[in-house]
């Protein structure tokens, strides 16, 4: 189901049946459109996201750049740090793991993707970086790749993101251009 959000800003919500009950989750407007949704993963009981890494190629001086590949998220109580419950959903199969980032205070709440746009370049990379709000207001950037620009902030989930769903673009074979992560979606 798509609305537009109050005062101007452009999100995706979408209602997910599950074991759990209904699910809302909040997307953004300018993610790419390659690949499969895969399905979502939750943090556990009352846990909300606290912190996050992010799966990065870095560029490939000769080659094909993927540059985001995957979105960890960490799920604890308020004022937690700990690496002992993450989530992630899909992922593509290149890069390495970044280090965590962490609200000082409160939960992931707010998130704007950096996307390039695919008729602008040959070697077509799809969402490259992330940006999240905190409760508190704080900003955290991912260590993401440079290419691209950020679209609009997402909807804000008070309460704190408790899951995510990612669209991932399989493998396209060694001549072929790659882009994995395309897009993303939390759920509140």
């Amino acid at each position: 189901m798509l609305r537009l959000a109050p005062l101007g800003l452009l999100f995706c919500l979408l209602r997910v049946e599950n074991g759990n009950g209904e699910r809302k989750f909040i997307g953004v407007n300018n993610g790419g459109d390659l690949g499969y949704w895969s399905s979502a993963e939750f943090c556990p009981g009352a846990l909300k996201a606290r912190g996050f890494s992010l799966k990065v190629e870095r560029r490939q001086k000769i080659g094909d750049d993927t540059a985001l590949n995957g979105i960890k998220l960490f799920c604890g109580k308020d004022g937690s740090y700990s690496q002992d419950i993450s989530i992630t959903s899909a992922e593509g199969r290149w890069g390495k793991w970044t280090e965590p980032k962490w609200c000082s205070h409160g939960f992931l709440t707010q998130f704007a993707l950096k996307h390039e746009d695919n008729f602008l370049v040959n070697d077509y990379t799809a969402a490259n970086n992330i940006l999240f709000r905190c409760s508190k207001g704080s900003e955290l950037e991912g260590d993401g790749e440079s290419w691209g620009a950020y679209g609009d902030w997402s909807a804000t989930c008070a309460a704190g993101f408790s899951g995510i769903q990612t669209r991932v673009e399989e493998d396209q074979g060694k001549f072929n251009d790659d882009t994995s992560l395309n897009d993303v979606m939390f759920s509140c």
